[in-house]
C-alpha cells in the first residue's frame, strides 16, 4: 500500500503544496496540489512570511488535502552551496576535511548553521569531489517552526537546486553532454550544471522581480501593478529593428530584453567559471523552469545568445498523475512543480543527491520517537517482572518482619530516585544559566545583523548597485576613556564596517542625473548617516576608494563608523 506525503516549495512570493502517493521503488503519483501567496514585501529582501503555516492550512482546506509527513524545499537564496575537490584518503579523514572546508568557506560559525554534504562520483582520478550545502539554522527553523505551528510534521528539508537536479535526472535519464537547468524565479535564478555524475550550481540575483522593478520605474506605477502588467503583456524583444503595434508593449519588451541580457551575461560568466574551475564541458542544451521562465520568446532569446538547444522542463515525464486533477490547471501550474516532484522522489527511491538540512533538535526528536515503541516494550517487561516479584514476595511472606524489609527496600529506592531527581534539577539549572549566557552573546550578534540590514536598506534605494563585501574595521586598542570602556563592556571588536559596492556605469550616471545630489557614492554616504547605527560626523561615513571595473562597472569603497550602542538601541525602540 502506498504512503501519502506532502511536499512544499517555498519561494519568494508564493509556495506550491503538493500531495503524492509514494511507494518504495515505484514512481510517485501526484494526487492533489495547491498554490498559495506569501505576504512578503516583493521590493525588499527578507525572510519567509510569518504566516506560512496558516496559509498552507488554508490551501489544504480549500483543496481538500489532509495532513501527512511534510517534505520542504528551501529557496536557493537561503543556502550556501560549495563544491570542493579533496584528496583520495580514508573516509574518516575525508569527513574531517569536509568539516574544515565548511569552517573555511561558509561565512558563519558552525553553531549558527545547519549543513550537509555528499560525495560526487568516485576517486578514480586521485581526487574526491564533494558538494557542501549550508544554511543559517535560524532561517531553516523559521520555516520548520511555521509548519509545526500549523500541526504539520516536517520530515525532510531539501534545497531547491538539489530537488530540481533529482527531478531532471529521473525524468530525463538519457541526457548526454553538459546540460544547464535554468530555474528563473522571482528574486533569483538557479543555474544548475548537469554532466554525467558532475553537478555545479550557482544562484544569480537577477530574475522576475528585476523586470517588475524596471516596469514600475518606467511607468511610475506600484510594484504589484507592474507585476500584473508583466504577466499580461511581457515578452522578450528579439532585437534588431522592431516596432510593436502598441507603445506600451514595445517599452515592456525592451525592458524585459535589457534584464534578460544582464541575466545572459551572468550565465556566460558562470559557464566560463564552470569550465575553467570545475573542469566542465561546453553546455549542449538549456532546460528552462521556474515561474519567470514562462515569458514569451525567452527560449528563443537564449537559443540565439548561447547557440544551444533550449527546451522547457516537464517534471511529469515519468510520473503518474491522478485522473481527478484538472488537465488545464495542471498544464498552467505544472511548470513550477519540479521541486515538489524532486522532493517526492526522495521518499520513493534512491536519488543521485540526498541533502537534508533538518534542524538538529527536530532530528533528535524524530530519533527519539522511533525508539518509543521499543522503550514501551522494555518498560512493560520491567513492570511485568516487578509485578511477578511482588506477588512472589507476598506469597512467601509469613511475618511482619519480612514485610518491613520489603518496605525498607522500597524506601531506599525512593531515596535514590530523589537524589537522581536533585542531580537532574541541578543539571537543568546549569543549562538554564548557559542558555542565558548564550542569549547575552546573541544580543551582541543581533546588533551586527541590524547594521547589515541598514546597509542593505540604504543600497536598495539605488537600482543597479549591489554589495560585494562587508568587512569589519578593527577597533583601536582599548583605553581608559569612557568610549573605550563602553566598547569593551559591549563585546565589540570593530569600530565600523568597510563596504565595497559595485554598480553598472549607465545606472550610476542615470541616478546621479536624476537626483542631482552628487555621485551615487556620496548619496549613499548621506543615506547611511540617516541611520542611528552610524555616526553623523563628516568623517564617520566616508568614501575611501573608487575604481573602474571592465569598463562597464564602477567599484567604490565606503568606511562607515558605528554610532554608540545607546543610539542604536533608541532606533530599535523608535521602530
Amino acid at each position: 500500500m502506498a504512503d501519502r506525503i506532502l511536499t512544499v516549495n517555498v519561494g519568494a512570493s508564493k509556495f506550491l503544496l503538493a500531495e503524492f502517493a509514494v511507494k518504495s521503488g515505484k514512481s510517485p503519483q501526484l494526487l492533489n496540489y495547491g498554490v498559495g501567496a506569501l505576504g512578503n514585501n516583493p521590493d525588499q529582501e527578507g525572510s519567509i512570511a510569518p504566516d506560512l503555516g496558516m496559509q498552507m492550512r488554508a490551501v489544504m482546506r480549500e483543496r481538500g488535502i489532509r495532513p501527512a509527513p511534510l517534505m520542504i524545499s528551501l529557496s536557493g537564496q537561503m543556502v550556501f552551496p560549495r563544491f570542493v575537490k579533496l584528496p583520495a584518503v580514508s573516509e574518516d579523514k575525508l569527513q574531517q576535511m569536509v568539516q574544515y572546508e565548511v569552517e573555511q568557506n561558509v561565512p558563519f560559525p558552525l553553531d549558527e548553521i545547519v549543513w550537509n554534504y555528499q560525495f560526487l562520483g568516485d576517486a578514480s582520478t586521485g581526487e574526491q569531489a564533494a558538494m557542501i550545502v549550508a544554511a543559517k539554522v535560524d532561517s531553516v527553523r523559521e520555516v520548520t517552526d511555521s509548519v509545526t505551528a500549523a500541526k504539520l510534521e516536517p520530515d525532510l528539508v531539501d534545497v531547491a537546486p538539489m530537488a530540481l537536479y533529482n527531478c531532471l535526472k529521473y525524468n530525463y535519464p538519457d541526457l548526454d553532454g553538459c546540460t544547464v537547468l535554468l530555474d528563473i524565479g522571482s528574486r533569483s535564478t538557479n543555474l544548475i550544471f548537469v554532466e554525467d555524475e558532475k553537478i555545479y550550481s550557482r544562484c544569480i540575483p537577477v530574475a522576475g522581480n528585476a523586470i517588475t522593478t524596471e516596469i514600475a520605474k518606467v511607468f511610475d506605477i506600484p510594484f504589484l501593478e507592474a507585476e500584473l502588467l508583466k504577466k499580461e503583456r511581457a515578452f522578450v524583444s528579439l532585437g534588431g529593428v522592431y516596432q510593436a503595434e502598441d507603445e506600451t508593449d514595445e517599452k515592456i519588451s525592451k525592458i524585459v530584453r535589457n534584464v534578460v541580457t544582464r541575466l545572459h551575461a551572468e550565465i556566460s560568466r558562470s559557464i566560463n567559471f564552470y569550465r575553467s574551475q570545475q573542469g566542465g564541458s561546453v553546455p549542449t542544451r538549456i532546460i528552462l523552469t521556474g515561474g519567470s521562465a514562462v515569458i514569451p520568446q525567452l527560449d528563443y532569446f537564449f537559443r540565439d545568445k548561447l547557440q544551444v538547444e533550449v527546451e522547457v522542463l516537464n517534471p511529469f515525464n515519468n510520473l503518474h498523475i491522478s485522473p481527478r486533477l484538472n488537465p488545464k490547471a495542471l498544464e498552467r501550474d505544472g511548470f513550477e512543480m519540479a521541486e515538489c516532484v524532486g522532493l517526492a522522489l526522495r521518499r520513493s527511491m534512491k536519488c543521485p543527491v540526498e541533502i537534508n538540512l533538518m534542524p538538529p533538535e527536530i532530528t533528535e526528536q524524530k530519533s527519539f520517537q522511533k525508539r518509543i515503541p521499543y522503550l514501551a516494550l522494555a518498560a512493560a517487561g520491567i513492570l511485568c517482572g516487578l509485578g511477578l516479584w511482588i506477588i512472589y514476595e507476598k506469597q512467601i511472606s509469613k511475618n511482619l518482619e519480612e514485610q518491613l524489609e520489603v518496605a525498607e527496600q522500597k524506601f531506599t529506592k525512593m531515596n535514590a530516585d530523589a537524589k537522581r531527581y536533585d542531580a537532574a534539577f541541578n543539571q537543568q539549572k546549569e543549562k538554564v544559566e548557559d542558555a542565558e549566557a548564550a542569549i547575552a552573546r546573541m544580543s551582541i550578534r543581533s546588533r551586527w545583523l541590524d547594521r547589515v540590514q541598514k546597509v542593505q536598506q540604504a543600497v536598495s534605494d539605488f537600482t543597479g548597485v549591489w554589495i560585494m563585501s562587508l568587512t569589519p574595521i578593527a577597533s583601536a586598542p582599548a583605553t581608559e576613556d569612557s568610549e573605550g570602556a563602553a566598547a569593551s563592556s559591549s563585546g565589540e571588536s570593530s569600530k565600523g564596517v568597510r563596504i565595497v559596492l559595485r554598480g553598472w556605469n549607465d545606472r550610476l550616471r542615470e541616478i546621479e542625473a536624476k537626483n542631482n545630489r552628487g555621485t551615487v557614492a556620496e548619496q549613499l554616504c548621506s543615506k547611511l548617516k540617516t541611520f542611528a547605527a552610524f555616526g553623523k560626523g563628516e568623517s564617520d561615513v566616508s568614501i575611501v576608494g573608487s575604481k573602474d571595473v571592465d569598463g562597464y562597472m564602477t567599484e567604490f569603497t565606503i568606511d562607515a563608523i558605528f554610532a554608540s550602542a545607546s543610539s542604536e538601541s533608541q532606533e530599535k525602540e523608535d521602530e
